[in-house]
């Protein structure tokens, strides 16, 4: 009778492997090679242009707000979505530095949106976002290709970008 209990634990844990834990709180790696949550974000629009009503980052690049996540998807371009709320993260102004560094190098081939915790919560909730920094790299398809907990490095972010251009520019 035990053999026969464990057997069935065992077959009930094998079988949690292929659940979907989408729901778990930070669980926004589990979004990686599945469609990325559309929704209706804030823009720069929606505040009457006052950028400390969109963001809590010192320097803001414009360029970041100016799509709502919804609207940029329509657009068929890689997107990177930075979740970061540089007015209680320290490590967030510094990954909001490199956005707009890869903004700048990017710009026409891929989109930016950058969300801030205090300005666009249901945006965290819907990528399952906790902590900050985080980075989502989503494809042209609307597809999250790469999810970055965490601040990280032009070397990780660049060939990624690089990829996903050149696919776009090979018709891919």
């Amino acid at each position: 009778m035990k053999r026969l209990i464990l057997i069935g634990l065992l077959v009930g844990v094998l079988a949690a492997c292929d659940m979907d834990f989408g729901s778990v709180g930070g669980g926004g790696v589990f979004l990686t090679g599945k469609p990325a949550p559309v929704l209706k974000t804030k823009t720069l629009a929606d505040v009457g242009g006052d950028m400390s009503k969109i963001t809590s980052y010192r320097y803001p690049d414009p360029r970041m707000y100016q799509l709502s996540f919804d609207d940029a998807v329509k657009q068929h371009k890689p997107i990177v979505l930075e979740f970061a709320t540089p007015g209680h993260c320290t490590q967030c102004d510094k990954q909001l530095q490199l956005m707009k560094e890869m903004l700048n190098k990017y710009e026409h081939r891929v989109l930016f949106l950058h969300m801030d915790q205090y300005y666009n919560p249901e945006a965290y909730d819907a990528f399952q976002v906790r902590g900050e920094p985080w980075t989502f790299v989503i494809d042209s398809a609307g597809l999250v290709k790469v999810v970055y907990p965490g601040r990280m490095l032009y070397q990780e972010i660049d060939p990624v970008l690089a990829e996903l251009t050149a696919s776009l520019a090979k018709g891919g």
